[in-house]
């Protein structure tokens, strides 16, 4: 056993029984290189990771391998979730380096912690054209050895380049929306959806600010892009058909064959999503897919007692990718009566769904309409949709009888605020109860857990990062909005504050990833990677808080924000559509002030009410809702309908 069997990480402990001596990351694992003359060698990945199960399977567990690493390196361990600060800046070292990134992420350091060679995934032998590990583990430390001095300088240079230099403040122009919109629309696969081509991930901020600028404007390209992107991925493999939820990103174009982990961050931006689609087009498969998400979560992804889990992994071995998720014909016709596999291997076992290494199993996916299979079969719609859904519960049935993947039981903060704030916005446009309540546990189980002498901790044993403050904050205005409970916005205010102070930048806007130097470097980014930022994320978060604590002062640190990165996300397409939402709601945000009571009927009406860019605030209960925009109020509002007409009215200046 080495050191990692009193690790709180699942992944570390995972590794626990290797008979290499892994250390955890600390201080006195560096110590341990300095005073032994030694490199480091640094595996960062996570327990939903197929690839870096596959390298601990291939590698670590090989005699030869730990005998190199044990005799010739220091061995560190990481989790990335639980350590997400250091592995970004090695990411970006190993990508500087031009070998590639992702997970796992392999890393060679000198003592003091400067990269100097990396990759991700390594055969032990050569193969698939990459080098063979105990090959690299030799060449390096040997290298190391003989020309010490010159890596010392060399990844000094590199860490140093990894600096990032601070942006201009740019203008904050209206026309900048428009004119990323129609960048994000040119990227548009008209075929498939989504934006670019395989491997696919949902751009979940790009079809929100597509959704909420096709409510505006009503430009119809906009909402079909939204539209059918949404419909295609909720079709493809990359759903779960039979549990809900969606799986991490497509290896196809066509969103059929996933990566099979599945993961909280994902599902809460695409419940977002999905509950958004359902408000803005009213069909009711938007809403079966949201209230899917809600249901595995609840099923899967969750703890009883109120928090989000982090991760689902992607196989139960790493010999069988997918294994729990596919299904061969045997396996189907022993489930299914011959009606239902009749129906149910045309709708959903596909040519295009049959897995890569194991041409005999299926990922399943919708690969024929209700209609095409009662033409085929002589058999009405209705009754084709019968036997799908009972076929569908059969087989999930059996599913959940299968040995199941590892769920990964940390709850981290940042996590933890996305799932809330997507399951209030379920909870409020799409009146899933059970969304509110585990909603509302959540935080109080966040705050139990995760908070420490008044402190927010990303998890226990690590300081808060900026994502963790800005996220739980974000859900925590999200449940001020849905109940007037003013101590949720009271929080959310001293976490922000807390972000202020500790992470952001005064003079150039915007909000460092960390409150302190990591590895000598602070980074601030406002990319969609694929998920939005915590820095897009803030903005609005900051402006809803001036509004409702009547304070400035964060007003005007949303505004540095907004001009922070104006010159860099107008050029980056898709993957700067969060940053555009912020935008968009600086100009066409509504600041709704509820004279009423939080309980009653008309304020739960208003709740209910789809608009993009909200904010609301409680004021005393004189029956009626103030509204204003950019800076004018309206007279009072004092009855649904009529709010309902307000807030569908397009962008500012529009209304008649």
């Amino acid at each position: 056993m080495n050191r990692l069997a009193n690790e709180r990480s699942a992944y570390l402990r995972h590794a626990k029984d290797q008979e290499i001596d892994w250390r955890p990351w600390s201080e006195e694992a560096f110590e341990e290189a300095r005073l032994q003359d030694k490199p480091v060698f640094l595996s960062s990945g996570a327990q939903w990771c197929h690839w870096c199960h596959v390298m601990a399977r291939e590698c670590f567990d090989n005699e030869e391998v730990a005998a190199l690493l044990n005799e010739r390196y220091i061995a560190i361990k990481l989790d990335r979730d639980e350590r997400p600060d250091v592995d970004k800046r090695y990411q970006r070292a190993v990508a500087a380096m031009g070998l590639g990134g992702g997970w796992p992420l392999s890393v060679f350091l000198t003592p003091d912690k400067k990269p100097f060679y990396g990759g991700t995934y390594f055969p032990p032998e050569e193969a698939y054209g990459r080098p063979g590990f105990k090959t690299i583990l030799l060449t390096l430390s040997n290298l190391y050895r003989e020309k010490k001095e010159e890596i010392l300088a060399q990844s000094a240079k590199l860490l140093d380049l990894l600096k990032e230099k601070p942006p201009a403040l740019g203008e904050i122009k209206e026309s900048a929306v428009e004119e990323g919109v129609g960048l994000i629309v040119s990227g548009y696969d008209s075929t498939h959806g989504g934006f670019g081509g395989a491997p696919k991930f949902p751009m979940s901020g790009a079809l929100e600010l597509l959704l909420n600028r096709f409510f505006l404007t009503r430009d119809a390209s906009y909402g079909a892009v939204a539209r059918e992107t949404l419909f295609n991925m909720a079709q493809g493999g990359m759903h779960d058909q039979l549990g809900g939820g969606f799986h991490r990103y497509s290896t196809d174009e066509a969103w059929i064959i996933p990566h099979f982990e599945k993961m909280a961050d994902d599902n809460a931006w695409l419940l977002r999503n999905y509950a958004d689609a359902y408000a803005v087009f009213q069909e009711p498969y938007f809403k079966e897919v949201a209230a899917g998400i809600v249901g595995w979560f609840l099923s899967d992804l969750s703890d009883p007692r109120g928090g989000f889990y982090a991760s689902q992994d992607a196989d139960v071995t790493p010999e069988d990718e997918g294994g729990f998720f596919t299904w061969t014909d045997d396996e189907l016709k022993a489930v299914l009566d011959d009606e239902e596999y009749k129906v149910l291997s045309l709708r959903l076992a596909g040519p295009k769904g049959r897995m890569h290494h194991d041409r005999a199993k299926h990922v399943l996916y919708v690969a024929r309409t209700v209609t095409e299979i009662g033409k085929a079969l002589g058999l009405p719609s209705p009754s084709v949709e019968k036997i799908v859904e009972r076929g569908k519960k059969k087989l999930l049935e059996a599913r959940n009888g299968r040995s199941r993947p590892y769920v990964d039981t940390a709850l981290y903060t940042s996590l933890n605020g996305l799932a809330i704030a997507a399951f209030i916005k379920a909870y409020r446009f799409l009146n899933i109860g059970d969304a509110a309540d585990f909603a509302f546990k959540s935080i109080d189980r966040v705050l139990e857990k995760n908070v420490h002498d008044g402190r927010l901790l990303h998890c226990e044993g690590v300081p808060a990062l900026l994502d963790d403050y800005v996220f739980f904050s974000w859900g925590l205005i999200e449940a001020y909005e849905a109940t007037g409970r003013k101590e949720y916005l009271d929080r959310a205010a001293h976490f922000m504050e807390a972000a202020i102070a500790e992470c952001g930048d005064e003079v150039g806007g915007g909000f460092f990833d960390t409150a302190g130097e990591v590895l000598g470097i602070r980074l601030k980014g406002v990319e969609d990677i694929p998920h939005p930022s915590a820095n897009a994320v803030a903005i609005p978060v900051l402006m809803k808080l001036g509004f409702m604590r009547d304070d400035q002062r964060y007003r005007t640190a949303a505004v540095k924000a907004l001009q922070a990165f104006s010159l860099q996300a107008q050029y980056m397409g898709a993957h700067g559509a969060y940053y555009l939402c912020a935008l968009d709601a600086y100009f066409n945000m509504w600041e709704l002030t509820f004279n009423l009571s939080p309980d009653g009927e008309y304020a739960r009406a208003a709740r209910s009410i789809f608009a993009p860019y909200q904010a609301i605030k409680y004021g005393p209960d004189l029956g009626n809702v103030s509204p204003c925009r950019a800076e004018v109020c309206l007279e009072p509002v004092a009855n649904v309908k009529e709010l309902e007409a307000l807030l569908a009215s397009g962008p500012r200046g529009s209304r008649p």
